[in-house]
C-alpha cells in the first residue's frame, strides 16, 4: 500500500502520503492540524536551537500556573522546572490536573493565571514556536488505522513540514527506536494496543522534539507491554537527549523518572527525586522473627538500634535496612528464622503527602469533557 495515494471517499481525503512537500500537501497540513507549523520555512529549529535570555539549561518552567475552568479550578498556581534531558514526572491519581497542565505547556489550553515557558519560548506569547520544539502524546489513539505505520509517520511529517532529503531517515530512526521496522508497510489497524502506543511515540520524535509531552503512554497497557514501551521511551533519552514530560498514575512508571512531582486536587504537594521523597517519608523497616524475641529486643535496644515488638516478630528502624542486617543478627544473640527489608515505596509518599492511596477520581469532582471542550474552543 505504501507509495499509493490514498483514495478519496467519505470522510477521507485523497492525498499521497509519499508527498510531503508539495504546495497541495503543505496547505491541507497548515489547514487540518491546530499544533502544525503554519509558517513556511525549509528547516526545523529541533532540539538544537539556541534558547533565548540564558535559559540554555531549563527545558520547561511554570509560574504559578493555573487553570479554571468556570467555578472549576483544575489547576492551582503550580511551580516547577525541568532541565534539558531530564525525565520529568507528574504523579497523580485521574483527575488531579496532571492533562490540564500538559495542555497549557503545549498551547492546546490557555493559563487562566501565571506563566509557562517551553524550550525558552512563552507558551502564551510564543505557541507557535512552542509548537515546533515539542513531541506530544496523548491519551487516547490519534493514529489513522485505515494507514500503514510508514504512511502515518509521512503524513506527520507533512505537518511539520520535515524537509523532504529529511523524511525517509528520519522514519527510519524512528522506528528503529521504537522497534518497528520490521511493522512499517502493515496497517495500524493490524497492530496491538503496544505497538500502536510505540508507534504514536515514534511519531513524536520524528521531528526531533526539544520536549516530548507524554500523557499518561501506558494507560490500558499489560505490565510487559509497558516495560516495552519504557524501553523505547529511555533509549529515546539515551541517544536523541529529548527532555521528557510524563503524567502517571502508576507508581512503579513514576520510578523511572529523574524527579517527579506529586500532584493532587490541582496542587505540587512534593516534588524531588524518588529517592528523595522516599527518604522524606522515613527510615527503613527490618523484620525479624527469632527464636526469642523478647531476648533479641533486649539485646538490640541495649546495643543502640531503635526496636520494636510486633505480634509475631521484631521491627527495627534504620537508614540503611539492607546494609544493617549482618549487625542485627550479631546483635539479636539469638537465631534469626528470618529477615524482610522494607523501604519506603512512592506508594508511602503519596500516601505520606496527601492522607490518601492514589485513587481514581470521583465522579463528583471530574470536570466535564463538554466544559474542557468549549473553553479549549473560546
Amino acid at each position: 500500500m505504501t507509495g499509493d495515494p490514498v483514495r478519496a471517499g467519505p470522510g477521507r481525503p485523497a492525498w499521497d502520503p509519499n508527498d510531503v512537500t508539495g504546495p497541495a500537501a503543505r496547505g491541507r497540513a497548515a489547514e487540518g492540524s491546530g499544533i502544525a507549523m503554519t509558517d513556511t520555512q525549509t528547516s526545523l529549529p529541533g532540539r538544537l536551537a539556541a534558547v533565548p535570555g540564558g535559559e540554555a539549561e531549563t527545558a520547561v518552567r511554570a509560574d504559578a500556573l493555573s487553570k479554571r475552568y468556570g467555578d472549576v479550578t483544575a489547576v492551582r498556581e503550580v511551580s516547577f522546572s525541568i532541565r534539558r534531558g531530564e525525565v520529568f514526572a507528574f504523579l497523580g491519581p485521574n483527575g488531579a490536573g496532571k492533562t490540564t497542565t500538559v495542555r497549557m505547556l503545549c498551547t492546546l489550553a490557555r493559563p487562566s493565571a501565571g506563566r509557562a515557558s517551553v524550550a525558552g519560548f512563552d507558551v502564551a506569547r510564543q505557541p507557535r514556536a512552542v509548537r515546533r520544539r515539542i513531541g506530544l502524546v496523548f491519551q487516547e489513539q490519534t493514529l489513522d488505522d485505515r494507514l500503514t505505520a510508514e504512511q502515518n509517520l509521512r503524513f506527520h511529517a507533512v505537518l511539520y513540514h520535515v524537509p523532504r532529503a529529511q523524511v525517509r531517515q528520519r522514519i527510519d530512526r524512528a522506528l528503529e527506536l521504537v522497534a518497528l521496522a520490521d511493522r512499517r508497510h502493515d496497517l495500524v489497524s493490524t497492530f496491538s494496543g503496544g505497538m500502536a502506543r510505540r508507534l504514536e511515540i515514534a511519531r513524536g520524535m520524528l521531528h526531533t522534539p526539544a520536549v516530548l509531552f507524554l500523557d499518561e503512554p501506558t494507560v490500558g497497557l499489560d505490565p510487559q507491554t509497558r516495560a516495552l514501551v519504557w524501553e523505547d521511551v529511555l533509549r529515546m533519552r539515551r541517544e536523541e537527549q529529548v527532555t521528557i514530560f510524563l503524567t502517571t498514575h502508576y507508581m512503579d512508571e513514576a520510578e523511572y523518572a529523574d524527579r517527579l512531582a506529586i500532584i493532587d486536587y490541582g496542587r505540587i504537594v512534593a516534588t524531588g527525586t524518588p529517592d528523595e521523597l522516599k527518604r522524606q517519608v522515613g527510615a527503613d523497616t527490618v523484620e525479624l522473627v527469632t527464636s526469642d524475641d523478647a531476648a533479641a529486643a533486649r539485646r538490640l535496644a541495649a546495643a543502640g538500634f531503635r526496636v520494636r515488638s510486633g505480634e509475631e516478630h521484631l521491627v527495627v528502624f534504620a537508614e540503611d535496612g539492607e546494609g544493617l542486617v549482618p549487625g542485627l543478627i550479631e546483635a539479636a544473640g539469638v537465631r534469626v528464622r528470618s529477615v524482610h527489608v522494607h523501604r519506603p515505596t512512592l506508594d508511602d509518599v503519596f500516601l505520606h503527602y496527601t492522607g490518601r492511596q492514589i485513587r481514581d477520581e470521583p465522579a463528583g469532582r471530574a470536570l466535564p469533557m463538554m466544559a474542557r471542550a468549549r473553553t479549549a474552543r473560546r
